[in-house]
């Protein structure tokens, strides 16, 4: 197994590429995953990865070394892998994969998660995720979410980017004006308690930035403003656990209709 310990190295340069750029990841059609959990999510839906990465260290014992134990793989120094930035705390393994191709088009009877100009990875990973856990199928970005496909969104969605339909630079106010079902939006003006508030039939969810929110037009354009009751001390949530919250009473809903 060769160890590649020097920047200059061919490899590792393309696997920094990888991790830093957007525009490199859409050229080449590759995308880096980290950690076992994410790797195995892949293989059990797409078979095996291309290209396998450890960390020298995690050769010494323990899951990764039993996971690449008599497969092919590249080493790197555990400097190199701390270098590429991939996350805050790399796991050992990296593995380089193709980018599924595009989600199919929009389904306008459908359940729904728009994300409007979500830009933190880790909040995109998380509605991902919470997305998928409560039984969405189909998520649609709007230009200037961070990328459903970098490094860092695929850690945090461990793995909800494989089982959903994802939908990127999407024109959220043209879905909004077709979709057959009700759209939902969280905020404060004019709005509905979540436990208060009636909905029938398919239903898509719209969750703003973290800090301006949804856009103006697009709360005006959804059928229902829902607000989730707080009776603490604290005024606001995190998109990600407002989202949470209202996916799964959603789903209660569902569960208990």
């Amino acid at each position: 197994m060769k160890l590649i310990q020097s920047r200059d190295n061919v490899f590792y340069k393309s696997l920094k590429r990888l991790a830093e750029s957007g525009r490199e990841r859409r050229k080449t059609g590759r995308t880096l995953l980290d950690g076992v959990h994410l790797v195995e999510a892949w293989e059990t839906r797409y078979g095996p990865v291309e290209t396998l990465v450890v960390g020298e260290s995690a050769l010494a014992g323990g899951e990764i070394a039993a996971f690449v134990a008599g497969r092919e793989c590249t080493l790197l120094s555990d400097a190199l892998l701390r270098d590429l930035g991939l996350v805050d705390t790399p796991s050992g393994l990296l593995a380089v994969v193709a980018m599924p191709g595009r989600a199919s088009a929009v389904d306008l009877d459908r359940d729904a998660v728009l994300l409007d100009g979500v830009q933190d990875p880790g909040n995109v990973g998380t509605l991902l995720r919470t997305a998928a856990a409560a039984g969405i199928r189909q998520v649609l970005l709007s230009p200037g979410c961070a990328a459903a496909w970098s490094p860092k969104v695929l850690r945090a969605g461990q793995g909800a980017q494989f089982v959903l339909d994802i939908h990127e630079d999407a024109d959220l106010a043209g879905f909004v004006a077709a979709y057959r079902g009700s759209t939902a939006v969280t905020c404060l003006d004019g709005a509905t308690s979540l436990y208060e508030a009636q909905w029938q039939g398919p239903l898509a969810w719209i969750f703003g930035a973290e800090g301006q929110g949804v856009r103006r037009e697009l709360i005006a354009a959804a059928d229902l403003r829902i607000r989730i009751p707080m009776p603490g001390a604290v005024e606001s949530l995190n998109v990600g656990a407002a989202a949470a919250v209202c996916l799964f009473e959603a789903m209660r809903r569902k569960l208990v209709s």
